[in-house]
């Protein structure tokens, strides 16, 4: 494997980082935004209102989207394990 095999790799890791982590990310900047906005409307200031919300809602969007995670985790295994098994056949 040179050097290009092995930043091609680090690439889609990374790209693979951001397409998995964006559902839950997005949720709880939008479960977020939407509470701390309805904070700032009632003037209620209780911290444990925004967490509870965000930590459920993220549960959710993680078990709805553990289809697509797992199917680009297994991309990504693939290609790992086909670099892998191409550097042993050298």
């Amino acid at each position: 494997m040179n050097e290009a095999e092995a930043l091609e790799i680090v690439q889609f890791a990374f790209q693979t980082l951001l397409k998995v982590s964006a559902p839950m990310v997005i949720t709880a900047m939008v479960i977020g935004t939407s509470i701390a906005l309805l904070q700032a409307l009632t003037q209620v200031q209780e911290i444990t209102l925004t967490f509870i919300p965000k930590i459920v809602m993220v549960l959710v969007v993680a078990s709805m989207a553990s289809p697509y995670i797992a199917s680009n985790l297994n991309v990504l295994a693939m290609l790992s394990y086909s670099k892998i098994s191409s550097v042993g056949n050298r």
